[in-house]
């Protein structure tokens, strides 16, 4: 226990003399910075409400590798071993579809024996907005 209290007693003393330390021999000091203020638009009672109705609305999310035309008579031919051409290059980022939609770009993880995907590049709403006309 009094190792404990050593310890405790070791970390006060550094943040008292940290909370001392106003400039320092190279003449850095401390920054100051502007309490956060909330962003989320104030959101009322009836929007809330709506808003917890739609997150809970299953959606499909895809991961695209690429894509490929072929005719009907090269599909049927297809069989175990068949390598079929894709319309994109070997490293080139995955493209991540909610609804068929594009959203975002990632790339190709492995976390726990599964694989997974890290979005890289996350399209914006207006152009999403425009796709979709």
């Amino acid at each position: 226990m009094s190792d404990e209290q050593d310890t405790m007693d070791e970390w006060a003393a550094a943040l008292a003399e940290a909370e001392g330390v106003e400039d320092t021999d190279d003449g850095a000091v401390p920054a100051e910075f502007d309490e956060l203020k909330d962003t989320s638009g104030g959101l009322n009672e009836d929007e809330s409400r709506k808003l917890e109705t739609i997150l809970d609305i299953p959606v499909n999310i895809s991961m695209e590798v690429g894509r490929s035309k072929i005719s009907i008579r090269n599909l049927l031919q297809l069989n175990q071993g068949s390598v079929v051409e894709l319309d994109r290059v070997a490293g080139e980022p995955l493209d991540v579809l909610v609804n068929g939609t594009l959203i975002a770009h990632g790339e190709v993880v492995v976390v726990n024996d599964k694989f997974g995907i890290r979005l890289t590049d996350v399209i914006s709403q207006i152009e999403r907005i425009k796709k979709l006309r």
